[in-house]
């Protein structure tokens, strides 16, 4: 009777085992396929953007990681599909940047009441 206690703890401790390291495996093998778009995507924008217009989107992604991410995809569809002809300088980035920044630009309106 007390081995099948402890045939069934170890046969626990085995299932545990299993489970925790196809965990590990399924998450390191996530990390490698986002490890791998990643390198992908920055290829492709190595080939569309100048170099300083690359430096320009590395900056905005440290400070408006959202815009800069936002950016990167708008500009590898288009590239996917073909229409951007030559790398885009910093010049147009900088148009890019700031026609999307006029257009999230929130206007907050403040209005101060005297009490009676």
């Amino acid at each position: 009777m007390g081995e099948d206690i402890y045939d069934d703890e170890l046969a626990e401790i085995q299932r545990r085992k299993l489970l925790e390291l196809q965990r590990r495996m399924a998450s390191e093998e996530e990390r490698k396929r986002r490890a791998e778009l990643e390198a992908q995507k920055q290829e492709i924008l190595r080939r569309i953007l100048t170099p300083e217009a690359r430096d320009r989107l590395n900056n905005v992604k440290l400070v408006r990681p959202e815009i800069a991410q936002l950016i990167e995809e708008q500009l590898i569809m288009l590239a996917q599909s073909g229409r951007i002809a030559e790398p885009i300088t910093d010049e147009q980035l900088r148009e890019i940047l700031q026609d999307i920044y006029s257009k999230s630009r929130k206007d907050y309106n403040i209005r101060i009441r005297e009490k009676d």
